[in-house]
């Protein structure tokens, strides 16, 4: 093996792991505005969002119902029938994205909540300690409105 052969080899192989993924730490400029703002509204909306999914699938899930109408019992029609069997597939699969969408919908808005409760929480604990490490009134060199 030729040395400028080695020293390519080396070289790609540096290449390689330069490219590689590194969770441990924040590149030196990792782009964006570094502004993420996380609030009540914010969180209640995306919940809102998912729960309006939700109620989109409940109509559709009425409009597969419609479609399925009027195709009967009749056990001799195989078309009919595996008609039947996705139906019945689709409407399980709809009924579970949209039970999803609910649980989500409700996790969301919960955590607007919570993220509210939590600030007040902390604002309600600040105003406990300044009642509770409230400073004396200051003694003797006051003019007394002279």
């Amino acid at each position: 093996m030729a040395w400028d052969e080695w020293e390519q080899l080396k070289s790609a192989a540096t290449d390689r792991h330069a490219a590689r993924m590194q969770l441990n730490h924040i590149p030196s400029d990792p782009g964006g505005s570094g502004t993420l703002v996380s609030n009540k509204p914010a969180w209640s909306e995306a919940g809102q969002s998912v729960g309006s999914l939700r109620e989109d699938l409940t109509k559709a899930l009425g409009k597969l119902a419609d479609g399925q109408r009027g195709l009967g019992e009749q056990a001799d029609c195989l078309t009919a029938g595996a008609q039947r069997d996705v139906h019945d597939s689709w409407e399980r699969y709809v009924k579970s994205v949209s039970g999803r969408c609910g649980k989500l919908s409700d996790l969301l808005e919960k955590a607007g909540s919570d993220q509210l409760k939590t600030d007040e929480a902390v604002k309600a604990e600040i105003g406990n300690l300044k009642v509770e490490y409230s400073d004396t009134p200051a003694l003797g060199g006051q003019d007394k409105g002279r």
